[in-house]
């Protein structure tokens, strides 16, 4: 064991640890979560300490030799896996990230005297605040290293988007010319192609894709350099100026200083608004796996229109059952995001005056919502659109069976007509071509473009865009 000081008091620590006193004490404090600080958020941090000690060295703010020590620690905590072990702070804190911060602080400081033969915990030499922290606060460093992680959680959350919106474009493709109903308040409404569902489920997602990009955007601005509610105290204008450029070659990201380092302590509403795109990421992936479970519902008693891959035995009683297992999956990180949105909503109204308390509680959020919906998109490329099949028979089917004819119809003998038609239709069991031909209220040259279904579902923003009568002309 060994002990430390702070303004509290002493407290000991574990003698293996390379944390502090801040860290034990947020660990005491925080027992909320088995979920710590996230590996990402604490490699920006690292990084944006490396870049603040190599800025304080060259305004001769920081001795070189401590700026260097600094330098080696945090390249060497860099070289492998973050340790968990000596980052363990619950990602829900109280202090606004404080307690992350110094944390890192306090492992860099102390990695550093062990590394020039010093004992754990000889502040004299190394110090975890006046130096390591030297030119900063919780209220720029933390922000700024959310971002950082940010930005580089969603890198593969666009690569799996694109992945996604491409697979669903070859379905598209292959199932353009297979026919099939439309539903409309899931009652039959008129033909349409499998490809162009297909089509529908993409085109949502390059918006999303599109949108989530100019989120993104908005995260590589960076308030480092504002110090306390960016009054830039204890900061030089060296390092105000050249700290970020440092961390940009540091970390080879794009970023730029806030033209207001006050305004950059007013993060949250770049949060809200990545966290409003991924929540709406998870909507249009809900709705499609909503879709892709009806659909494929049966295998007798359902829609039964395309066939998921079977990945799973789907009950532990009725055997040869399959469920729609990935898009069930799909349906749930998407619920979950929902209330992720809602907490990061509720997390940023929350914040007072200067300063957001509960950027915690946003990234945390965050950062689920990025991973999950990434690991979301990639099962459900690989284990269900990737291996969707078409159930031909049934597809061609509904479409003979189907009613929905009388809507070409109505141009030609009127809505009411048409109307008694469907009914008839229904009700004997016949199909609507068999009660037309029977009433002989058509041509047989009408009756072959009616039930033209490929002439029927023709896109309407082409010159020939569907099947289209002349209603009859009044004779009064």
């Amino acid at each position: 064991m060994r002990n430390e000081v702070d303004s509290i008091g002493s407290l000991s620590l574990p003698s293996d640890v390379y944390y502090g006193i801040h860290t034990q004490r947020a660990l005491d404090n925080f027992p909320i979560t088995t979920q710590v600080t996230h590996p990402e958020l604490i490699r920006a941090f690292l990084q944006i300490k490396q870049a603040a000690a190599q800025t304080n060295a060259t305004s001769g703010s920081l001795p070189r030799p401590l700026a260097k020590h600094i330098v080696a620690a945090v390249k060497v905590l860099l070289s492998r896996p973050i340790d968990l072990k000596q980052f363990p702070i619950s990602a829900i804190q109280g202090g606004a990230g404080t307690s992350t911060n110094m944390n890192v602080n306090e492992v860099i400081a102390n990695t550093a005297l062990e590394m020039v033969g010093r004992e754990r915990g000889d502040y004299q030499y190394i110090h975890p605040n006046d130096h390591v922290n030297m030119g900063q606060s919780t209220n720029d460093t933390y922000p700024s290293a959310g971002k950082i992680a940010l930005i580089r959680l969603l890198a593969p959350l666009f690569t799996e988007l694109d992945a996604l919106i491409n697979s669903l474009s070859y379905k598209a493709e292959s199932f353009k010319s297979i026919y099939k109903m439309g539903r409309t308040q899931l009652q039959d409404a008129v033909p349409t192609t499998l490809g162009n569902s297909f089509h529908a489920f993409l085109k949502p997602l390059q918006r999303d894709y599109q949108r989530l990009q100019a989120a993104e955007k908005a995260l590589h601005s960076i308030n480092l350099g504002g110090s306390a509610i960016g009054s830039g105290i204890n900061v030089s204008y060296h390092y105000q100026v050249h700290v970020v450029d440092n961390l940009a070659s540091i970390t080879h990201l794009s970023l730029e200083q806030t033209s207001d380092l006050f305004d950059g302590t007013q993060n949250a509403d770049a949060f809200v608004m990545l966290s409003s795109q991924l929540k709406t990421l998870a909507v249009n992936l809900s709705k499609m796996a909503n879709d892709l479970r009806l659909l494929s519902s049966g295998p007798r008693s359902g829609f039964l229109e395309i066939n998921l891959p079977a990945k799973q035995a789907g009950s532990s009683i009725m055997p040869g059952k399959v469920n729609p297992v990935i898009p069930e999956v799909v349906n749930q990180v998407a619920f979950e995001v929902f209330g992720f949105d809602a907490t990061v909503t509720a997390a940023a109204e929350a914040g007072q005056l200067e300063l957001n308390a509960f950027e915690p509680i946003m990234f945390k959020s965050l950062f689920a919502s990025i991973e999950h919906l990434t690991h979301a998109m990639t099962t459900l490329r690989l284990n269900a659109i990737d291996g969707i099949s078409a159930n031909r028979q049934r597809l061609a089917q509904d479409i003979d069976l189907s009613t929905s004819f009388a809507t070409a119809m109505s141009p030609i003998i009127g809505y009411n007509a048409a109307s008694k038609l469907t009914k008839s239709a229904l009700k004997t069991g016949k199909t609507l071509r068999q009660i037309a031909t029977q009433q002989d209220l058509f041509t047989d040259q009408q009756l072959e473009h009616i039930f033209r279904v490929e002439e029927l579902v023709i896109n309407a923003r082409t010159p020939e865009h569907g099947l289209v009568f002349q209603a009859p002309k009044d004779e009064n």
